[in-house]
């Protein structure tokens, strides 16, 4: 769908559910991590993409403090009062926006009441942060009819924060600080500590390609809680022995090693997991920048076996993805995106033999496991704003 047609559907489902034209228009992109499952909470590193996927919202203000909202994708519409803010479990994609409003009023925020139309195509459920776009694209809206002047990085804490506290999922930062602060042309090594990001270059011959598995998942089940847990009592036990550690991000291999002994099994083969991740992180970035095959490819299996030997956060239909990707004409190497348990994979391909990987890992996965897979190629994308109203 090119952006032409995207404007058309969207301008003709508001005129369709609201009448008269949108006045306002914003996008927030998705994103796929590079490298890094799991070390955003750890407070480590994370080589994050924005990508050429994004949730726009067209809106126009209203009179009163209410907010229509309608969902071109879940065909579905919710209606709130500004000033009566509450969860719907029957309506758990309101939540998101919701939760935004929310946060940002409670901040002392200006929020007006509007009429407005969500078109994504980021794919749900899927590991490419379809609900940060969503927080971050309600806020940016939010900001355009309020007027308000607020740094980036606030727009992103926040945002977290209502995903955090009003929808329920501990999540960390990487989501939000990738759709508001990404870069067109590069990857951005985060810093969750220090919530800064670095530009990374990515060798022009590599092409980063989506492989979406099509085996939902869900980021708010007791998975992920139940491994940032582990992970905040492995820092914790290793803390005793090394006052200096604050979080796995902290930790050495060495540290861990020495005390394995006094950490629960579990618990030791998450930190580990992370600890190696963080290390990857970093390592991947100068590979992808200078263009290291080799390394790239070492760096993603090793990150894939960790996730589901030390993490457990794989399921068999990644196995059988992983497995069409390495076996596709142009691979250079492969590995899980998002949180896991399903949703998307990435893979590192040669970009003059893309269009051979796709229909090749695609039909390979679709044998395997009688699912049909979307595969793609994406491109790093700017960062949430406005768009053109025009």
């Amino acid at each position: 769908m090119t952006g032409t047609d995207r404007r058309s559907l969207v301008q003709d489902r508001f005129t369709q559910v609201f009448g008269g034209q949108p006045t306002h228009w914003v996008q927030a992109p998705g994103r796929v991590d590079l490298m890094g499952s799991h070390t955003d909470y750890n407070q480590g590193y994370v080589l994050t993409m924005s990508i050429d996927r994004s949730t726009w919202i067209a809106a126009r203000p209203r009179p009163d403090r209410v907010v229509a909202i309608d969902s071109i994708n879940l065909d579905a519409r919710v209606e709130f009062s500004l000033d009566d803010i509450q969860p719907d479990p029957a309506a758990r994609w309101a939540d998101y926006v919701k939760g935004v409003a929310h946060t940002f009023g409670a901040e002392g925020y200006a929020l007006r009441g509007f009429d407005g139309v969500i078109h994504s195509t980021v794919p749900l459920s899927s590991g490419l942060s379809s609900s940060a776009a969503l927080e971050v694209a309600t806020a940016m809206l939010f900001k355009e009819l309020g007027g308000w002047v607020i740094e980036p990085l606030q727009i992103a804490l926040l945002c977290q924060r209502a995903e955090n506290q009003f929808v329920g999922v501990n999540c960390g930062i990487l989501d939000q600080y990738t759709s508001v602060h990404g870069q067109a042309g590069c990857a951005v090594l985060l810093d969750c500590r220090h919530l800064t990001g670095q530009a990374t270059a990515i060798d022009p011959g590599i092409q980063v390609v989506i492989c979406d598995t099509r085996f939902k998942r869900e980021l708010s089940g007791s998975e992920y809680a139940e491994r940032r847990a582990q992970c905040e009592e492995g820092a914790a036990i290793l803390a005793r022995h090394y006052p200096e550690i604050r979080a796995l991000r902290d930790a050495t291999l060495a540290q861990l090693d020495a005390h394995a002994g006094d950490l629960p099994d579990v618990v030791q083969r998450r930190a580990r997991f992370i600890i190696e991740e963080n290390q990857r992180v970093l390592d991947l970035s100068g590979a992808l920048a200078a263009g290291d095959r080799a390394a790239i490819r070492a760096l993603a299996a090793a990150s894939f076996a960790g996730a589901r030997d030390l993490y457990a956060i794989s399921v068999p239909a990644m196995e059988s993805m992983m497995a069409a990707m390495l076996a596709a004409p142009g691979a250079i190497g492969a590995r899980q995106a998002g949180a896991g348990f399903g949703g998307c994979m990435v893979a590192f391909v040669e970009r003059d033999r893309v269009a051979q990987f796709i229909p090749a890992a695609r039909d390979a996965y679709q044998q395997a496991t009688n699912r049909e897979p979307h595969v793609y190629a994406v491109t790093a994308a700017p960062g949430a704003g406005a768009l053109d109203p025009a």
